[in-house]
This record gives structure tokens, C-alpha cells and sequence, in this order.
């Protein structure tokens, strides 16, 4: 968290409210309690996250759950937690890692669709973390780590490239890079329909759903994301793209293309339920990542193979597309 000259603080935020004219001397503790995107949460975890100085008002620690509000305050919240990590439960496992690049301070992995990046309360075993810690005696969870070696995550059914810290100090650096956005992240997307334009920029911002709290969607008060495509390969009834990543948010490109009605083909949560896709996930693979080495200075640039199932299910399209 870092200061401005002028004492207010620059955060990465999750929600961002701006206080209208009928809101104006309202109580701030009420005020997030009456947030449509805010309504999973109680009273009592709003107020306790404004004591743990999660939430912001023009950029300034909110320090009072009943601080008045006035016209266009801008609120943000970085985080509300409502669970608690016994970190005594993430335990070292011994789980195969397809590594794809390494050297003394990093490494990179080719993630399989169904394996977790990190933690979560009530999902203790069977990560990407379980397995860091146990192949790393540097990386340790604590309550200041609860993701160590962690920098960068893709969702548990989307498969490819992540970047790997092998100790803090590096895991800092490269955490860095990803906020400076200087990490080059390619990745390969199976969406369903017909893409009608070559290449194209999608920028539109991204929230928290208030229907459903596991996923986003396209909203005003969303973060800014931007992704930017290119169609690799059109089909009957299926087009592969190519997406590069501007900014990183939660389930970005997934909810971009679902926006324009082009959901990722198997993507359950997004798209059609079909149960067939079950067997594999969605079809999402990163498959590039470019960077500078944060100690060599050196240019690395690495990329993993598509999955054999999505192998096997471009050629089985491909195949379709000469019978036609």
C-alpha cells in the first residue's frame, strides 16, 4: 500500500461506489449494506471490514462504520473477508508439476485443467501451493503468505503457463511486473459461434456479480479490462482466438466473451451447460508468456502445448469443416 504526497493511499480495489445526491449524509456502515453488489455481506462483516481498514473513501482509510458520507464521495473496498485460513491445514504435497522453465529464483508451469492455484477456506489440499511447498523450503505459508511463490492465478478449469517465485523477494518483483503490466500473457480460446471480426480490443470493465457472487460480469462500476484478440481459426459452429491480456481481472476473457455472446466452448459457468464438457473444463489455454527476468534483466519468452483433449477437439472440428 503506498502514499501519495498528499497522504491518501493507492489501492488495487474490488468495488468502487460513488455516492449519489439521494445517498448524501448517510451512514457509511448502511450505505454498503444498501450496495446491490455488496448484499451477500452482513452489517457486521461490513463493519468489521471498514475496523480492518479494507474500505476507502476518496482514497483515505475509512476510519468510523458510521462515518457520513457526502455527494460523490468515491468509496472503494479492496477486500470483504468473511473467512478465515487455518494455515495449518495447507500442508506439503507431493504433486507431478509439468515444469516448462526454471532457474534458481523462478520457475514457470503447465497447469492441468482441475488443479486449484492456491488455498481457500475449505479447500485445503490438492494445489498449486500444496505442491510449491513442498518442492521449495523458502516458500512457507504464513498469515502475511498465504500464497507463497504465487504470482499471477488462472482458474481452476483453465489450463497453461504461470510464473512461479521461488522465494519473497522475487515473488515481490514479479508480483510488480504483473501490476505494471509488464508481463505478456498469450492465451488460446475455443469460443462457441462464428467471431464475424478478424482481430478487435475489447474494453469494458468488470465487477463482482450481484446475482451471483462466483462470478463477474460487465458492469459500470466495474475495474477497467481490456482484451485484445485475434481469430486463429474459424469452424462450423466453433472460432479459435487468440487473447492477450491488457489487464488481468477475475475470469477476464471468459466474461468478455460471454458479453458478446461468444461464451469459452465447455465454460459451464458462462456458457451452456453441456455435459459433455464436464470431462474437460473450458476451453482456455495460456499458452505464451513473455517477460524480463526481474534479477538477469534477460528476455524470456516461454509457451506450453494445448492439452491433447484440446488437441483431439480442434482436430475432430477441423475435420467437420472438410466434410461439410
Amino acid at each position: 500500500m503506498l502514499n501519495d504526497n498528499n497522504g491518501s493511499v493507492a489501492i488495487d480495489y474490488e468495488y468502487k461506489f460513488v455516492v449519489k445526491f439521494e445517498e448524501d449524509n448517510n451512514r457509511l456502515d448502511k450505505y454498503l449494506q444498501n450496495q446491490p453488489l455488496l448484499q451477500e455481506f452482513s452489517r457486521t462483516q461490513i463493519q468489521k471490514a471498514i475496523k480492518d481498514e479494507q474500505i476507502f473513501i476518496n482514497h483515505l482509510i475509512a476510519t468510523k462504520t458510521g462515518q457520513k458520507l457526502s455527494v460523490h464521495d468515491v468509496i472503494t473496498i479492496k477486500k470483504i473477508i468473511t473467512n478465515h485460513f487455518d494455515i495449518k491445514k495447507i500442508v506439503p504435497e507431493n504433486i507431478p508439476l509439468d515444469i516448462v522453465y526454471e532457474d534458481e529464483s523462478l520457475l514457470a508451469i503447465n497447469k492441468p485443467t482441475g488443479m486449484v492455484v492456491h488455498p481457500a477456506p475449505g479447500h485445503y489440499q490438492g494445489t498449486l501451493v500444496n505442491a510449491l511447498i513442498y518442492r521449495f523450503q523458502d516458500l512457507k505459508v504464513s498469515e502475511e503468505n498465504l500464497r507463497p511463490g504465487i504470482v499471477h492465478r488462472i482458474d481452476k478449469d483453465t489450463s497453461g503457463l504461470l510464473i512461479v517465485a521461488k522465494n519473497l523477494k522475487v515473488q515481490q518483483l514479479l508480483s510488480a511486473l504483473i501490476k505494471e503490466h509488464k508481463i505478456e500473457r498469450h492465451y488460446l480460446a475455443l469460443v462457441n459461434g462464428i467471431v464475424k471480426h478478424d482481430r478487435g480490443k475489447i474494453e469494458l470493465p468488470i465487477a463482482r456479480s450481484p446475482f451471483n457472487r462466483k462470478q463477474m460480469a460487465v458492469l459500470e462500476e466495474g475495474k477497467a479490462a481490456i482484451t485484445h484478440f485475434t481469430v486463429k481459426e474459424r469452424f462450423l459452429t466453433n472460432t479459435l482466438i487468440e487473447c492477450v491480456l491488457e489487464t488481468g481481472r477475475t475470469h477476464q476473457i471468459r466474461v468478455h466473451m460471454k458479453y458478446f455472446k461468444h461464451p469459452i466452448t465447455g465454460d459451464l459457468q458462462y456458457g451452456p451447460k453441456n455435459k459433455q464438457d464436464k470431462v474437460f473444463g473450458q476451453f482456455l489455454h495460456a499458452y505464451k508468456l513473455i517477460f524480463t527476468h526481474p534479477l538477469t534483466g534477460e528476455k524470456i519468452e516461454l509457451e506450453a502445448k494445448l492439452p491433447k483433449i484440446f488437441k483431439d477437439k480442434l482436430k475432430v472440428l477441423r475435420e467437420d469443416l472438410l466434410e461439410k
